[in-house]
């Protein structure tokens, strides 16, 4: 993987990393949200909705509200926002080759252009999710006094739904033995066979 900072992103999609689509004519574009801001809009809703689902097991794991660690709770919720950027170079080692890391208002992410497999992109798109949200999740399950722990999980697993779509697509779109990439801001896969 060789990373290269990008610096701000400034909204213009034309800018993204390109090259595979004209190497493979017949790739077909995943069905994805074209217009972003209703995407934006649509993923915050089910994060937030994952967030609260979450909270409940967290608050009845911990025995009621009046448990809580606030201190503790407000440490996990400050390691999640700063786990924003480790969690994209998770995705991007996951690369073989170049991939390219911009700054958004709040967050970033990655992207690069090689194909892979639908076992490696879903690998790819889960390994941040899994690292920064299901284990410390999972721990806080059976110690549910590492309040830290069970607040970085929780709100990592639902930083991650973008993730989650990317997989969901992925599972439902790509038939058996097909490869993906990704062209500026969307993903595609297309069957080596028939290059």
């Amino acid at each position: 993987m060789k990373l290269h900072y990008k610096g701000k992103f400034d909204g213009n999609y034309d800018l993204l990393p390109t090259g595979e689509l004209e190497k493979h004519k017949n790739a077909v574009k995943f069905k994805e949200f074209d217009d972003m801001n209703k995407f934006m809009i649509i993923m915050n809703i089910v994060s937030g909705l994952v967030m609260v689902l979450l909270g409940v097991i967290f608050v009845l794991r911990v025995g009621g509200i009046g448990k809580i660690n606030f201190l503790e709770s407000c440490i996990g919720m400050l390691l999640a926002c700063v786990s924003i950027y480790p969690h994209e170079l998770l995705h991007a080692i996951c690369f073989k080759g170049d991939v390219n890391m911009y700054l958004t208002l709040g967050g970033a992410f990655v992207c690069g252009t090689e194909n892979m497999s639908k076992s490696h992109f879903i690998f790819l798109c889960m390994l941040p999710n899994i690292v920064f949200g299901f284990i410390p999740f999972t721990i806080f399950l059976f110690f549910p006094q590492l309040n830290i722990l069970g607040v970085l999980g929780l709100t990592a697993i639902a930083m991650g739904v973008g993730d989650y779509y990317n997989v969901f697509n992925a599972l439902t779109q790509m038939p058996k033995g097909a490869r993906c990439f990704m062209e500026k801001q969307n993903s595609y896969w297309y069957m080596p066979d028939e290059d």
